[in-house]
């Protein structure tokens, strides 16, 4: 039965035709897409798949796939294009499979299905996250490779680096500028925008890879209009990276995430609120079933949960699941 009570319910839509891990969710236009993708075991694989899904007829259709196939993509939505940074291909470190960090950059139009290379990010990375303010785009924080190191993959076993890293991007011309980075490096983070400021949520750090790093509740806040960083603000409930998130009404909503240490390996429901007006988290119905690496966003009165994975990674068999959720706010 779904979750209900005042602060909204969860509702069971059409499955989702291709579950995976690690896809990410985008909506504009009234319609959300769901992008990348990956197969972990017995190598880790990017997908590169891309589906459209109309809630009006509670229906998927697959779309072109990604131009270049990555996963931990950064992406936002622009003047009804999606832009897609980064993200990390099939790489290989010391014979063993790893992630190469990529700074491949390119915008999609949904109206068209047909994708577009744009000017590469300054910074090679994955696992960071993209927002728009006004006519810019931001893509913040993310994991590369570690200092002077010679290989251009990242393995759970190989010193790493997590960055704070913010770069600017402007549509008009396709042009790139650093900015201030965040205090906290991060990756696998969520973030959202409220009244023309980014707010940088969870994450991790340490390393790329779960079962290298540790978790965050953190929440810092970006002012594009000044470059500078907020104080730390409060920390959302549930610690957790690998999560969702989606604004609605001037709140901004996460959902599922991961944690693992040497005794679990765990995927969350957790669903929590946080109000940038008066700095409150609020722990709203979690989500029906855990799962990490979720594809989220806000269309309408709806927050999107879409396929991931019910455990965290490196299980070694498969675990995503076709399930397709929306949180329902109440009207």
């Amino acid at each position: 039965m779904p979750a209900a009570n005042a602060q909204g319910k969860w509702t069971n839509l059409a499955p989702f035709p291709e579950p995976h891990e690690e896809v990410i969710g985008q909506s504009a236009n009234g319609k959300m897409y769901v992008f990348a993708g990956l197969v972990s075991a017995p190598i880790w694989l990017p997908v590169g798949l891309v589906y459209e899904y109309d809630p009006s007829a509670n229906k998927w259709t697959k779309r072109k796939p990604m131009a270049l196939p990555a996963h931990h993509i950064a992406l936002t939505q622009y003047n009804g294009k999606i832009y897609i940074f980064g993200g990390f291909i099939a790489g290989t470190v010391n014979n063993l499979a790893g992630w190469q960090p990529i700074n491949d950059s390119f915008v999609y139009d949904p109206a068209n299905d047909t994708w577009k290379p744009i000017a590469p990010m300054p910074t090679k990375r994955g696992a960071g996250v993209a927002a728009v303010v006004g006519e810019k785009i931001y893509v913040i924080g993310g994991a590369t490779t570690a200092p002077g190191e010679t290989n251009p993959s990242i393995h759970p076993t190989q010193a790493q680096r997590v960055i704070g890293t913010v770069e600017e991007y402007d549509p008009e011309t396709n042009t790139w500028r650093t900015r201030s980075p965040m205090p906290t490096p991060r990756n696998h983070t969520a973030a959202g925008v409220v009244n023309g400021k980014i707010y940088v949520i969870g994450g991790r750090i340490g390393a790329a890879f779960i079962a290298a790093s540790s978790n965050l509740a953190n929440v810092e806040a970006y002012d594009p209009a000044t470059d500078k960083w907020s104080p730390p603000l409060a920390k959302m409930p549930t610690a957790r990276s690998g999560l969702a998130s989606g604004v609605y009404q001037g709140k901004i909503y996460t959902a599922g995430g991961e944690w693992q240490d040497v005794n679990q390996q765990t995927a969350y429901r957790a669903f929590e609120a946080y109000d940038p007006a008066t700095n409150t988290w609020a722990v709203l119905p979690p989500m029906v079933l855990a799962r990490h690496g979720v594809a989220g966003g806000v269309i309408g009165n709806r927050f999107y949960a879409i396929s991931g994975d019910v455990q965290s990674s490196g299980t070694g068999v498969a675990v995503s699941t076709a399930s397709a959720d929306a949180f329902e706010f109440p009207r």
